[in-house]
């Protein structure tokens, strides 16, 4: 891998999808649904930063390893931010129960 593919990984794929699956997660956290919705909108943000990748450096649309790496990452992020989301309120409504 070249570094010029590091950083491209690095900054369209964790930046921006992550950035992007972060705010799914939270969203989905936030309407109260189930976190196997998680897996729907990582595969359809993996799809979209594959495609980016494509468009604006010419690399493969449809390479299944670095598809399944893109939505391994994407995966984590929304379910961390789910979490995060979920915890939180739990957190403050029941202080006697739960530790920050």
């Amino acid at each position: 891998m070249t570094a010029a593919a590091i950083w491209q990984f690095i900054f369209v794929t964790a930046l921006l999808g992550g950035g992007c699956a972060w705010l799914a997660g939270r969203a989905i956290a936030t309407t109260w649904r189930p976190p196997a919705m998680l897996v729907g909108a990582a595969g359809l943000l993996a799809l979209a930063v594959r495609f980016v990748h494509f468009a604006l450096f010419g690399a493969s649309l449809l390479a299944p390893l670095t598809l399944a790496v893109e939505f391994a990452v994407l995966l984590g992020v929304a379910l961390l931010a789910w979490r995060r989301t979920r915890a939180l309120p739990m957190v403050r409504q029941y202080y006697w129960l739960y530790e920050p």
